[in-house]
């Protein structure tokens, strides 16, 4: 019992975490806070976690793998590349309509560790959905025959990355949905076929009088 007590405490720090550091950024939210927030002293924090860069590790550890979790819930390639596609606009708009655009910068420049799992996760997981998603696009004839998937796949990648430079796009200036949305359709418009073009645009337009 003690250990399924721990576990389940473990998880509510976690999750109390998440939230405050998706809301707040990382480096404003102090272990006080998490405490307050979770219902449980500081003492006990630190009886799971060795320091706050072991709780951002097992926290980004953890939304890494919802992400998963969520990415496989909307529809996959074998349902069709556009379905596939609005699937994506669905979760950017629910992944990031929470998230302070701090977070992702906030973790490369000062939890390395944490910052690791993340491009390990791009180079396992998302460079190869990428590929997959242009080559079944241009064999369905949605995506332009003659691009290169794997320089596009690294390339689309990229510019997820520097959304999230504050000196670039400012918080205050930008919403990252908007800046998300606007970069992922500019890098769709721009490899769409004509039949592509069009399935895409009927089925955002369908999905949106529903």
């Amino acid at each position: 019992m003690a250990n399924i007590k721990n576990l389940e405490t473990k998880h509510k720090i976690i999750e109390t975490a998440t939230d405050q550091f998706m809301r707040y950024g990382i480096r404003s939210v102090t272990m006080d806070d998490i405490a307050r927030q979770a219902g449980v002293s500081k003492k006990t924090i630190y009886q799971e976690f060795s320091d706050k860069g072991e709780l951002v590790y097992q926290t980004f550890s953890s939304a890494l793998a919802q992400d998963i979790c969520k990415m496989e819930t909307f529809p996959q390639l074998k349902d069709g590349v556009i379905e596939h596609l609005i699937g994506m606009t669905t979760y950017i708009r629910q992944r990031f309509g929470d998230m302070n655009p701090l977070v992702m910068n906030e973790i490369q420049r000062y939890y390395p560790e944490a910052w690791q799992l993340f491009e390990d996760f791009k180079d396992s997981h998302v460079y190869q959905e990428i590929v997959a998603l242009l080559e079944q696009g241009i064999e369905e004839g949605y995506f332009r025959p003659e691009i290169d998937t794997r320089i596009l796949a690294m390339m689309r990648i990229e510019q997820m990355m520097f959304t999230w430079d504050p000196i670039k796009f400012p918080p205050s200036k930008f919403n990252l949905v908007d800046l998300q949305m606007e970069i992922f359709e500019h890098f769709l418009f721009g490899i769409f076929t004509d039949k592509g073009r069009k399935a895409y645009v009927k089925q955002k337009t369908d999905q949106h009088e529903k």
